[in-house]
């Protein structure tokens, strides 16, 4: 079966979840935790999380800082923000009422 490239629509939920449990993580540790978690089924390009981790800083769901690691490079390190707690809570309300509905379907087509 052929791997989903595109997350669209559950990349924010994706991103919010995976930094309410692992703050300060820096975009390489984002896609390694989506890659890990879902046994290598979902990934996410460098291509669709930078400008996403952006748009959501933006919007004030994230804030970022640049840390120096161990090995002398610098990182950007993201972690949620009050505002990001509680869009996290509507996004995984939004994705468990579209599971349900489609489960719906699936039950009774």
């Amino acid at each position: 079966m052929k791997k989903p490239d595109s997350l669209q629509g559950t990349l924010d939920l994706l991103v919010l979840k995976i930094l309410s449990r692992r703050p300060r993580t820096h975009g390489y540790g984002i896609m390694a935790a989506v890659k890990d978690c879902s046994d290598d089924l979902l990934r996410v390009e460098e291509g669709s999380l930078y400008p996403a981790l952006y748009r959501m800083e933006e919007a004030g769901w994230i804030q970022a800082e640049w840390i120096k690691k161990n090995s002398g490079r610098r990182a950007r390190v993201y972690e949620l923000t009050a505002d990001g707690k509680k869009q996290l809570g509507m996004e995984e309300s939004r994705w468990l009422s579209a599971c349900a509905a489609i489960n719906q379907v699936l039950r009774t087509v």
